[in-house]
């Protein structure tokens, strides 16, 4: 398995390590597959991304794309950053190997999941692009509520 330059300078000298205390979000994800587990923290200001921070036990690739996920959306606004797409973040990366890619979609997930979870703590509705995601325990809850 090959890994681009990229992807070992993430994996080596990772970007955004750690959590915020009193975060605005926070998005956990897992896949029981692999056993990788991300955890992203978010402060928002004035709708913009002002911090982010990361927490990942996982291989090599799942540290490499946490790391990226959060350059990429640190000082973006919340809706740009949920424009977030785990091409996007293979792409910065100069590409994953097939077997790697759910990493990516692990660090999707977990930026959704965060900001879910900022928007419910700030009693936001939530876009219907992100409404039913399944990438957080917020959308497993909401399984389960009518909204109709």
């Amino acid at each position: 398995m090959l890994y681009s330059k990229k992807v070992m300078d993430h994996f080596e000298n990772p970007r955004n390590v750690g959590e915020i205390e009193g975060a605005d979000g926070i998005g956990e994800v897992g896949n029981a597959k692999c056993g990788d587990i991300m955890k992203i923290y978010i402060k928002v200001e004035n709708d913009i991304i002002t911090d982010v921070k990361f927490k990942t036990f996982g291989c090599g690739a799942a540290i490499a794309t946490s790391s990226m996920a959060t350059e990429i959306i640190k000082g973006k606004t919340v809706s740009e950053a949920l424009s977030l797409t785990n091409k996007a973040v293979m792409d910065a990366l100069d590409g994953l190997p097939p077997v790697k890619v759910h990493c990516s979609v692990l660090a999707e997930q977990a930026v959704v999941a965060a900001i879910c979870d900022y928007y419910t703590r700030k009693g936001i509705a939530l876009p219907e692009k992100i409404k039913g995601c399944n990438g957080c325990s917020y959308c497993e809850d909401q399984k389960n509520i009518d909204t109709t």
